[in-house]
């Protein structure tokens, strides 16, 4: 028993003290995802729906049209739309008085397309050239 124990005590103790030591932390490109970065995700996914529903509604659309405004063109950019632009938008949208929010969203969306056409990202209204 105690040839046993002479060999078995220095393999626990090397167990016991390399368990007590802290883990190392995962490196930066590892791929691990935050709390934080995962929730925002979800939010900015959330953000974007809100705005697609929005502008899959027939008077969005109608209105959309009259001002001379390609469908396809504003689904695009809202795709392109980064998280924080995303979040910004839904969060204006809910400012929005009830009962205006067809016309308060038309009004973002087309200050949105008139900045980034301005900016020269895209080219959708002739006279901002």
């Amino acid at each position: 028993m105690k040839k046993v124990c002479r060999y078995l005590s220095p393999l626990l103790i090397v167990a016991l003290v390399l368990g007590s030591l802290p883990a190392a932390a995962a490196p930066a490109g590892s791929g691990l995802i935050t709390t934080d970065a995962a929730l925002n995700a979800e939010r900015g996914q959330a953000d974007r729906e809100r705005i697609h529903d929005l502008l899959a509604r027939d008077d969005v659309q109608q209105q959309l049209l009259a001002q001379g405004v390609d469908l396809a063109e504003v689904e695009a950019r809202v795709a392109a739309l980064s998280d924080a632009e995303t979040a910004q938008m839904a969060d204006q949208l809910e400012q929005l008085p009830a009962g205006a929010s067809a016309v308060g969203a038309l009004f973002a969306v087309f200050v949105i397309l008139l900045v980034t056409d301005i900016l020269g990202l895209t080219n959708v209204f002739p006279f901002t050239r």
